[in-house]
């Protein structure tokens, strides 16, 4: 009977019903594929569904001798509207199909669809119209848009039919029917007869959908036939053609159905391909940038022709590149016309259903390489494609059932990105978005939202916070937050602000002069890097704050630099500016690569430099210093050029209070689809050892991630400390205020809000005060020995403040008769940071929830205070219960680090503490893929604690129960108790003692890993450069060079401090 395919286990009666996500199955379908491999089998309520994964199986099964297209599942559900359509009927019994396909097929080649341009130009072009009227600040939802402009053009060109969705505020009715048809039909597809029997306001709701849908095909029949045309459109020749063969023509209920087929098919996989295009290109902006040299060499601004469809290859290799990674129709299901076998080793009986999952055999690393989770272009363009396997890509299905509108589909999407990339600068509205996803009977980005800038007009600048991660719903007409607020504008000069930043440095940066510019006599903007693109403001200087992370630029400025990196002309001539960057010493090859190219490019350009490169290293005791003095130095430079004055007259931030707090606000809390929640927070380690957490979460809706990634939180300050603050200033908690802003703030301003809610969720209370902060302070009412004071912690502030981590609150409780205006308190603390902490959990294990891994900062304060000192962020998560509700986000790691998918690959992970957070994930993904029957290589984790019986973590479960499976091997170092550990203290000591394992480790292709502090990733980085120095008979040079060449691609570390 051959090799059993591999199934999860299943609930009996129901099977794997509830194995599947009800919103998203595409996703179960993934995480099922990367845990069993190519193939698996389901059993929904006895029907025997196979999934195929690898390019080798969609090769076999695209063998049309063998193999048939199977109405089925959703599909079949489908067919309930579609009936014997082209798409959904079911061969060879339904004969209308074979008339229909005969008449339709010349209506959809090269010279027919050439003939619809006009009209497909003349919808193109009232989306383009809307965006410019709504303008660069407007948030546009792509996916809606592109929706409106792929049912008009089908309606349009297809059947001459206007539905002028484009002239309407809603979405037109026929669109959100067939979305809920489509929605209820998948989830129909895996739910007992009985149980939707019952379902009555469902099945009514199902009906009525197909009624709307239907009514509107039947209108359209209905108008054709009192008012007869000329033009031979395709519902012409259904009306009026008859089969060559057969001299038949089609019924009235069949035009219906493929009206229908075509309204639905025909614009749900076009809106998505140009949604998941739009996606692609703004996440990846040196593909962006080629596109739009493509189109700006051979298009120029002229509108885009019949003439020169398929004659851009670099755009027709993004839409192929798109379609790889985001096939609109994600799967296809066949059935062996006979019992058969497959891949050699699978028996098949004749009829199964076996479903072609496209998304996952487009990125089968034996076609598309190690990379293949890489959008590269590149790989489509030319003799690339045409070098590929047969069969290989397959977005629009295959053979004799594969899409007759692909033609349609591909110049429509090509005339559409072209027109919109000619007209608008695109900037994602988040530029911390992932993918996100949303199924029907197709899939397609979910709430993505972007920003359309007019090109050929001046900058547009938007600031978003790279902090904030509450992602409410927004709309086409929803207006972004203005940048710019100013007092007494006219009177003072322009003065831009950009910034870089993922986790806030360089944006809170960017506001400390945003917020001090008005009592310097400018008047502030403040915006991301990539919101002004390739139009930097001339019209008064331009002061850049901006990051690298690991050589790469922050999230909301990879757009400028890709533009900046390719620049040509003089288009910089007349841009005055400054650059200050923040970087950390730890990554020395890349330290101040971005502010570095930004500041040397632009000068290079013709771009005059009002102030030198300021550097900040964030993991020096002078980080804040360094940015105070350089700030300092910009002003002078600032005011002697632009002949401003300084007046300390002018208050930045003004207070005024509502409530007394005799009544306590209510607040009304909604559910929010930002908000996880908690599940377990546990405690990991004795009352002797550092404290450790394991704390897991469900993800909202529709977030996903990677082993590897990050969790993203935004804590509030701790009780105490907020506390402390409220007493310093004599106020109570629930005392309301209300917040006024001379210039772009970051506090919420222009309503009442509760005191305590400021001092909690706004601002850094802990953060240690910077030389700026000590200077205002000396400017403040004092007295004689505040003063003295004061001026001691100035005069040695790198001792006396930041390594003692005195923060602003610090100084004024140690000295009382300051005289401090709360609102000046509040405009010089910086605002509150997301932090950032590896996952310690894989999707395989369960999708909808993470872990972390977490060390929990409680120890005496080095200030010289009696309490100890609270981690702002490690406090927050400690103190968290099960069913807390959490605003969080997934952030992607660096690419390379990440479990290859190669599974014979061995991983080598060395790391200390909480630093196991990633490698528990990698582990537990190739547990769970073991245990799935899937061939995986023994992995090495080096792992350093004080002991084991106080704080290793996971020690006598995961990692145990991952060792007797023989997933890993585990190699520990105990700092206090070495006779446990093979008398080896730390983990590069381990490395060290183990260097034979290591070695073998490495010849057999396994990469390493390493997560922890920079002490750690140091020791052991130098121990494996001992290693080649060794093998290799190096000098001490020598070995360090070539360990950089030979790791490359094999070695990804993730440092914190």
């Amino acid at each position: 009977m051959g090799t059993p395919i591999p199934t999860p286990p299943a609930v009996p009666f129901l099977g794997h019903v509830n194995t599947l996500d009800k919103d998203l199955p595409i996703r179960s379908l993934d995480l099922l594929a990367r845990q069993y491999g190519e193939i698996y089998q389901l059993n929904i309520l006895g029907d025997r569904r196979i999934f195929a994964n690898s390019y080798e199986l969609q090769n076999e099964l695209s063998d049309e001798k063998r193999f048939r297209k199977k109405v089925a599942g959703n599909l079949g559900m489908v067919r309930n509207a579609t009936g014997d359509g082209l798409f959904t009927a079911r061969v060879p019994e339904d004969k209308n199909w074979y008339i229909a396909h005969r008449l339709l097929m010349p209506s959809f080649n090269a010279a027919s669809v050439y003939g619809m341009t006009d009209d497909m130009m003349d919808v193109i072009s009232q989306l383009v119209l809307k965006w410019e009227r709504f303008g660069a600040k407007s948030v546009v939802d792509p996916a809606t848009d592109f929706t409106r402009l792929t049912l008009d053009a089908i309606s349009l060109c297809a059947m001459s039919y206007r539905l002028n969705s484009f002239y309407r505020e809603d979405v037109h009715p026929f669109a959100v029917a067939m979305s809920d048809f489509l929605i209820e039909s998948g989830k129909r597809s895996t739910r007992a007869s009985i149980v939707q029997s019952m379902m009555t306001s469902t099945n009514a709701k199902y009906e009525n959908d197909q009624r709307i849908m239907g009514q509107l095909v039947s209108e359209i029949l209905e108008d054709r036939r009192t008012k007869p045309q000329e033009k031979q459109d395709i519902l012409s020749v259904m009306m009026n053609g008859r089969d060559k063969e057969t001299g038949l023509g089609l019924s009235d209920d069949n035009i219906k159905h493929n009206l229908l087929t075509f309204l639905i098919a025909g614009h749900e996989t076009t809106s998505g391909m140009l949604t998941f295009t739009v996606y692609y290109l703004l996440k990846n902006p040196e593909a962006l940038r080629k596109l739009r040299e493509e189109i700006d060499t051979q298009i120029g601004d002229r509108p885009m022709t019949a003439q020169d469809v398929n004659k851009l290859p670099y755009l027709i290799a993004v839409m192929r590149e798109s379609l790889r990674l985001g096939p609109t129709a994600p799967a296809r299901t066949v059935a062996p016309l006979e019992d058969t076998t497959i891949a050699g080793k699978y028996f098949v009986e004749k009829g199964t259903s076996i479903i072609i999952n496209a998304y996952n055999t487009h990125r089968d690393p034996k076609v598309w390489g190690e990379d293949a989770e890489k959008f590269r272009p590149e790989r489509m363009v030319g003799g690339n494609f045409d070098a590929l396997p047969p069969n290989a890509w397959q977005p629009f299905g295959f053979g004799m059932r594969g899409c007759i509108g692909r033609p349609f589909a591909w110049q429509e999407a090509q005339l559409a990105l072209v027109t919109i990339l000619q007209r608008f600068d695109l900037v994602l509205h988040d530029p911390a978005y992932e993918l996100e996803l949303k199924q029907t009977l197709t899939i397609k980005p979910h709430n993505l939202y972007i920003h359309a800038l007019p090109r050929k007009n001046s900058s547009h600048m938007l600031a978003f916070s790279s902090a904030n991660l509450h992602k409410e719903a927004a709309t086409s007409a929803q207006k972004a937050p203005d940048a710019t607020v100013t007092t007494d504008a006219a009177k003072l000069q322009s003065l831009y602000i950009l910034y870089g930043s993922n986790t806030g440095n360089s944006e809170s940066f960017a506001q400390r002069i945003a917020s001090d510019a008005p009592a310097h006599g400018f008047r502030a903007s403040i915006g991301t890097l990539d919101s002004v693109l390739d139009h930097p403001p001339k019209d008064g200087p331009l002061i850049i704050v901006t990051a690298s992370y690991e050589g790469q630029p922050a999230d909301n400025a990879a757009h400028f630099v890709e533009w900046l990196l390719n620049i040509r002309g003089s288009q910089c001539s007349t841009v005055k500016y400054a650059v200050f960057g923040c970087g950390n010493r730890d990554w020395v090859k890349t330290y101040q690569r971005i502010p570095r190219i930004i500041d040397e490019t632009l000068a290079e350009y013709g771009a005059t430099r009002l102030h030198h490169r300021g550097e900040g290293d964030a993991s020096g005791a002078a980080f804040f210093e360094e940015f105070d003095g350089w700030e300092k130095g910009l002003w002078t430079k600032l005011s002697e050029t632009y002949k401003t004055t300084h007046s300390s007259d002018v208050i930045g931030l003004d207070l005024k209070m509502v409530s007394r707090g005799a009544t306590r606000a209510e607040l009304l809390r909604q559910r929010d689809t930002a908000l996880g929640t908690v599940v377990i927070n546990k405690l990991l380690t004795s009352p002797n050892a550092p404290t450790k957490r394991h704390v897991e979460f469900e993800l909202p809706d529709g977030m996903t991630y990677r082993a590897g990634d990050y969790l993203a939180i935004l804590p509030v300050n701790p009780d105490r400390v907020v506390r402390r603050a409220l007493a310093r200033f004599g106020l109570s908690g629930e005392q309301e205020i209300e917040l006024s802003a001379g210039g772009p703030t970051s506090l919420p301003v222009n309503r009442p809000v509760m005191i305590s809610a400021v001092l909690s969720g706004y601002v850094e209370l802990s953060q240690p005060a910077t030389t700026r902060d000590i200077d205002i302070l000396l400017h403040a009412k004092n007295s004689q020995s505040s003063l003295k004071a004061l001026q001691t912690l100035s005069e040695n502030y790198a001792e006396n403040v930041f390594m003692k981590r005195l923060s602003v609150l610090d100084i004024l409780e140690a000295l009382p008769d300051i005289v401090l205006p709360l609102p000046m308190f509040l405009e010089m603390l910086p605002s509150m940071r997301i932090r950032q902490y590896s996952i310690s959990s894989s999707p395989l294990w369960n999708a909808q929830h993470v872990t972390l891994t977490i060390s929990v900062i409680n120890v005496p304060a080095i200030s010289g205070r009696t309490e100890p000192f609270l981690g702002v962020a490690s406090t927050y998560l400690a103190g968290l219960q099960a069913g807390d509700k959490v605003q969080l986000s997934v952030r992607t790691s660096n690419v390379a680090f990440h479990p290859p998918s190669d599974l014979s690959v061995p991983l080598v992970m060395m790391c200390a503490g909480s630093g196991l957070a990633p490698m528990r994930g990698f582990l537990q993904e190739r547990a769970m893929q073991k245990q799935a029957g899937q061939d995986v290589a023994k992995s090495l984790l080096f792992f350093g604690c004080r002991s084991p019986s106080e704080d290793f973590l996971y020690g006598d479960s995961d990692l145990k129960e991952w060792s007797d499976l023989g997933v890993v091997d585990v190699r520990s170092a105990f700092s206090r108790s070495t006779a446990d550990s093979e008398g080896c203290r730390y983990v590069q000591d381990r490395v060290r003692h183990d260097k034979t394992d290591v070695i073998k480790a490495f010849l057999a292709g396994g990469k390493f890993f390493v997560c922890g502090a920079s002490k750690v990733a140091a020791g052991v980085k130098q121990v494996l450069v001992e290693f080649n120095k060794e093998t290799r008979h190096l000098d001490d040079e020598g070995a360090l060079a070539t360990f950089d060449e030979i790791m490359s691609g094999r070695y990804a570390t993730d440092i914190f401090e």
